[in-house]
């Protein structure tokens, strides 16, 4: 009786959130297409493909997507896909087949998204800043059996197998690849509706890979809508809403971004490359009420200045979501001054989805902060051997839902503690319960018998105003094991000096935080999803040793 009633309880709540996002009017609006999107919902289920199936039958002549190349509406996209689905299935992709897609934020990406789930068969996001090895180590790790790929990306393929047919999502002016685009358009391919595949294609994300060799993450499909409803009940995204998705959506937040805009019936505005002052002239364009970002990107937003800024109408803008990688306080807090009470920072990872979220009012009150558990999702931090630490001591953050991956591609995961997942972070609560990410679990770096997390200082080097980017390892050192490096990117005009920069961080932290070293860069490696690329400052200082 108490699962039942918590059952109850639950879908109470979740239909309580779905109204106030709008999903449920825009359904009774046309009780008839309301009716034929639950059947859709029914036969597709809460996949990709489904989500999109579903509101498509809901809102057919509803805005879908807008880029480079124009507009598409919903029914536009289900037609084409289904047409795309046919051709691949006449070239032999079957279910269960693996198929490669290294596309940027556009038309093609979507398409063949969908046209590869219809089909039943795993799309493999491959990160647009992988380098050739690393394209056909994953490619072979995953038996990848088509790809299809932006036509900027083809020499990044010329390794593969020449058994591995390919395809161009994005085809340059005067190429000549066979294009996604002309095989929707091929004569006599029928955009009938297709009948749901008998297994529900997965979609493998990689991880970062920050530290190593990316790795395989599968996505699950969610048991219940649940998950999606206790985010809408912390972010304000509502139905018809036009979503500006600068992140990349091959990664995990882009790509839960787009399919929450597909869900509530929304517009995806995909500008192709990120450019800050590109990104308010879309807003301003399109009225987009959602901006997705990543912090680097953000970052450079707020340098464009208020000059820069104030020229563009960004009054539409209701929502700016970040993720991805770490925020600081200080850029929430200058963020939130020339915006206002609109950021919200999501916490999570590729392994273990939606973790917490800040909202606005306690970035207010701590800048630093990632924020509270959504409902129905656990959170605990725990010690070395799995026991409940006290709010402000760090611990390990190991995080439960219905969205945690399913395992790496090429086999284990994560350590679960109690049904929890291991986030590979360390953390602590404050007495108020919010959390604070303080590192990496396996950055740690030992000095002088000294625990140190580089994020804290990273932190307050980025706080000082002649700085604008850093980041901290660990290197040998044979009297304290580990010394600090800290790699550091001025702003333009300073001319700060490592002892300067010294000097500031014992001013502010005990004298081991302190690092012995510190190199002055022009910029950080990174990630096409803004996390620093630390393994190549590794590789930096073992050259140079």
């Amino acid at each position: 009786m108490p699962a039942l009633l918590s059952s109850v309880a639950q879908s109470l709540r979740v239909g309580s959130i779905l109204l106030r996002t709008g999903v449920v009017r825009s359904t009774l609006a046309r009780p008839d297409r309301g009716l034929r999107s639950v059947a859709a919902l029914r036969r597709w289920g809460t996949s990709p493909a489904g989500a999109f199936v579903g509101t498509a039958v809901r809102s057919p002549g509803a805005l879908a997507l807008i880029d480079e190349r124009g507009s598409l509406t919903y029914a536009d996209i289900e037609r084409q896909t289904n047409a795309l689905a046919r051709t691949l299935a006449a070239r032999g992709v079957r279910e269960g087949d693996v198929i490669a897609v290294m596309a940027r934020n556009h038309r093609g990406f979507v398409s063949a998204s969908l046209a590869i789930a219809k089909l039943g068969a795993d799309v493999l996001y491959l990160n647009t800043m992988f380098a050739g090895p690393q394209i056909r180590e994953v490619c072979e790790r995953e038996q990848v059996s088509l790809v299809i790929h932006d036509d900027e990306f083809g020499h990044l393929f010329d390794g593969l197998d020449s058994g591995v047919p390919r395809l161009c999502s994005w085809l340059a002016d005067g190429a000549d690849h066979t294009a996604v685009e002309s095989l929707i358009a091929a004569p006599g391919t029928s955009t009938a509706d297709l009948q749901p595949p008998s297994r529900v294609g997965r979609q493998v994300i990689l991880t970062s890979g920050t530290t190593g060799t990316p790795k395989g993450a599968q996505r699950p499909t969610p048991r219940s809508v649940a998950p999606i409803a206790a985010f809408l009940e912390v972010v304000p995204y509502r139905a018809g809403d036009r979503w500006l998705l600068a992140a990349p959506i091959f990664h995990t937040w882009g790509f839960f971004n787009s399919v929450l805009c597909t869900s509530l019936g929304g517009t995806a505005v995909l500008p192709r490359r990120f450019d800050p002052e590109g990104t308010l002239q879309w807003i301003e364009q399109h009225r987009c009420q959602n901006l997705v970002v990543v912090p680097v990107m953000l970052q450079r937003i707020v340098d464009l200045g208020p000059e820069v800024i104030g020229r563009y109408d960004l009054s539409s803008l209701r929502v700016i979501a970040v993720s991805g990688s770490a925020f600081p306080g200080d850029l929430a807090v200058r963020v939130q001054e020339v915006f206002g009470d609109v950021v919200y920072n999501l916490y999570g990872s590729t392994e273990v989805a939606i973790a917490t979220i800040a909202t606005p009012e306690a970035l207010r009150v701590a800048p630093g902060t990632a924020g509270r558990p959504t409902r129905w999702t656990d959170l605990k931090i725990v010690d070395d051997e799995g026991k409940p630490v006290p709010a402000g001591e760090v611990g390990r953050i190991f995080v439960g839902n219905q969205l945690a991956f399913e395992g790496y591609t090429g086999g284990g995961g994560k350590e679960r503690l109690g049904g929890l997942l291991s986030s590979g972070d360390v953390g602590h609560l404050d007495e108020q319960g919010l959390l604070f990410v303080d590192g990496r679990d396996d950055d740690m770096i030992i000095t002088g018998g000294e625990n140190v997390f580089p994020r804290e200082i990273e932190d307050l080097l980025i706080n000082h105003d002649a700085v604008a980017d850093a980041a901290v390892i660990g290197v040998p050192d044979d009297r304290w094991g580990q010394s600090l490096r800290a790699f550091v990117v001025l702003r333009p005009g300073e001319g700060l000096s490592a002892p300067e920069l010294q000097r500031y961080v014992k001013a502010h932290l005990a004298s081991y935080k302190v690092p012995r070293e510190i190199l002055f860069l022009d910029e950080l490696p990174r990630n096409a999803t803004g996390k620093v690329l630390k393994r190549e400052l590794v590789a930096r200082t073992e050259v140079a040793q």
